[in-house]
């Protein structure tokens, strides 16, 4: 079956174009082969696949995967390589289109090109953060919004804001960057902890000045990636709830595969938007 090898600020995923053709073995199939195609000695090696299907609600759908087999609702890295894929296969002609995953809906817009009509960066409104704790989900009594909530992790106290942005997230502010923090050891704790129902995505963030975020990311079902869209969104958010950057702005996020742009009015009536780019790496063809 040809694949598309792509990756956002570093954050790959294996992509199948199933518009034309369905992906062997059905669901346990995709979740087979997303184990096995991830692997990155014994396969062709990413954080994922994603599977673009026609969409029942939107324009396309994207199916993705995690390493481990297990599915992931979004990924803010891996929407825009859809738009990118479909777009520049003209499967679309608009420069503005929609993307669904597990029934939420994504608006993409192309905002930058390259060489001929590529694409090279795109802009996706993330929809509205999510806040109430059931709804995140975290384990608390009451259904406020859940800001820096000390957890005991591996014996050292935490203070996580947690976000949901599609999929759930905490966020922990630390005061230097994040270079030398121990993201592998600390990462899975943060996953696997019971305050998480549906375990987690972590991040740890340090805040340079009112506009400026660096950031590594510790993604339930796969590790430590290189970006994570929608846990860049989470991190802005929080940030924002936690008065250290400015609301309304464009804050710039640093992150170990790259750069994103989040814009967010601070209500939480009003959607998150993110801006980055978009790359191919490489095609091919694999037996399934």
């Amino acid at each position: 079956m040809k694949f598309t090898k792509m990756h956002g600020c570093g954050n790959d995923y294996v992509y199948f174009d199933c518009t034309k053709e369905d992906f062997p073995g059905g669901a346990e199939g995709e979740r087979q082969a997303a184990i096995k195609l991830s692997d990155r000695h014994f396969g062709i090696g990413g954080d994922g696949i994603i599977l673009i299907k026609k969409g029942s609600k939107a324009d396309f759908e994207m199916v993705m995967y995690n390493a481990d087999g297990s599915r992931s609702q979004m990924c803010g890295n891996g929407v825009r390589c859809v738009g990118k894929l479909v777009y520049d296969a003209g499967y679309t002609k608009g420069r503005e289109f929609t993307v669904e995953s597990m029934g939420a809906v994504k608006v993409l817009t192309v905002v930058e090109g390259e060489r001929g009509d590529k694409v090279a960066k795109l802009s996706v409104d993330m929809g509205k953060p999510i806040l109430a704790a059931s709804k995140i989900p975290v384990v608390l009594k009451s259904d406020e919004r859940v800001i820096q909530h000390p957890l005991t992790i591996g014996g050292v106290e935490y203070k996580a804001t947690c976000v949901s942005m599609g999929n759930p997230h905490a966020v922990v502010f630390i005061d230097k960057k994040p270079a030398d923090f121990p993201v592998c050891e600390v990462g899975p704790l943060f996953e696997n902890n019971e305050f998480f129902p549906e375990r987690t995505n972590t991040e740890f963030a340090y805040v340079e000045d009112c506009r400026t975020i660096w950031m590594r990311v510790w993604e339930r079902g796969t590790g430590e990636t290189l970006a994570c869209g929608t846990g860049t969104c989470a991190t802005v958010v929080a940030a924002i709830l936690n008065g250290l950057v400015d609301a309304g702005e464009k804050i710039t996020v640093h992150l170990l595969g790259g750069d994103l742009v989040i814009e967010w009015s601070g209500d939480e009536n009003d959607s998150v938007f993110m801006t980055g780019p978009a790359e191919t790496v490489f095609t091919g063809e694999v037996g399934i």
